[in-house]
């Protein structure tokens, strides 16, 4: 159609479709508010955000998609799981403290400095408390830890870092610890954490203090 009938055809074409991304984005919007409801009453939140690409005029606009999940299957909660979603053109703090203004309770999320103004205990809504998230910990020290990876980057890449590997393994032992208490109560899950949990963290904090004064100031492992 676009070929046929020339500038009018492309024309046509791109207002029929944004009246029809127009009408769904209509059509879906009470889903969307039930969705929220729903997971707004949730007692524990897991917030994180993504880049997407945004159309813009004349060019692609990198923008933010926004995350905020609610499953408390692994603490043997009932409620169905469900995850809600915003988008936006940039990643400023006015966003999350936007999207949860009404809302408090537990948010798990990276140590991105947007969420801090949740954490504040003026807040309007009520204070947030934080749960900082151990993926997001052990991200870092996992890409240098990929021997995999590295294997693929040929001879010219970076060692493999002995303390990233390390320190991945510590964490992955707290994970499999979370697989075996999934599901139980807060109570079962806490005397686990405590008896088993507890001290492998401390051990872990010990140790990681340890490497960072015989590090550099330049050593990649080293940065935050």
């Amino acid at each position: 159609q676009s070929e046929r009938y020339g500038r009018e055809g492309i024309d046509l074409s791109v207002s029929t479709l944004a009246d029809q991304v127009g009408a769904a984005t209509a059509a879906l919007a009470p889903l969307h508010e039930r969705i929220a409801r729903h997971v707004m009453t949730a007692e524990r939140l897991h917030a994180d955000d993504t880049t997407v690409p945004i159309l813009a005029k004349g060019k692609t606009d990198t923008g933010r998609i926004w995350t905020y999940v609610r499953d408390d299957r692994p603490f043997g909660g009932a409620d169905p799981p469900a995850a809600l979603y915003f988008a936006s053109r940039d990643r400023r703090q006015e966003h999350p403290d936007a999207h949860l203004a009404a809302w408090s309770g537990i948010l798990q999320a990276d140590a991105y400095g947007g969420y801090n103004g949740l954490y504040d205990p003026a807040r309007p809504g009520g204070r947030v408390t934080s749960a900082l998230c151990w993926s997001h910990a052990r991200r870092g020290f996992f890409e240098l830890a990929d021997i995999a990876a590295s294997a693929r980057r040929g001879p010219g890449a970076a060692p493999v870092s002995p303390i990233a590997l390390e320190a991945v393994t510590r964490i992955d032992v707290l994970f499999a610890i979370e697989r075996e208490i999934n599901g139980l109560s807060a109570d079962a899950r806490r005397q686990v954490r405590q008896e088993r949990s507890r001290p492998l963290v401390e051990d872990l904090r010990t140790w990681l203090g340890e490497q960072r004064v015989r590090l550099s100031r330049s050593a990649t492992v080293a940065k935050p």
